[in-house]
């Protein structure tokens, strides 16, 4: 499941240089999270809205 058919991986727009995290698009019920130094090693997966969660969380304490 690390190269999920369909998936279009992105870096987050948070990382830093040499510190990356990508995030696979393009899966409707699923979202994918890895480690871009590490393409072949493990991979996050969450539930949509559970990265929606995450993210109005993060966004919330990061700019609230």
């Amino acid at each position: 499941m690390n190269d999920p058919v369909g998936a279009c991986w992105r870096k987050s727009t948070h990382s830093a240089e040499g510190a990356c995290v990508e995030v696979a698009d393009g899966l409707s019920a699923v979202v994918q999270v890895r480690d871009s130094k590490d393409v072949a090693g493990p991979v996050l997966v969450f539930s949509a809205q559970s990265w929606r969660n995450f993210l109005r969380e993060f966004k919330e304490k990061d700019h609230g």
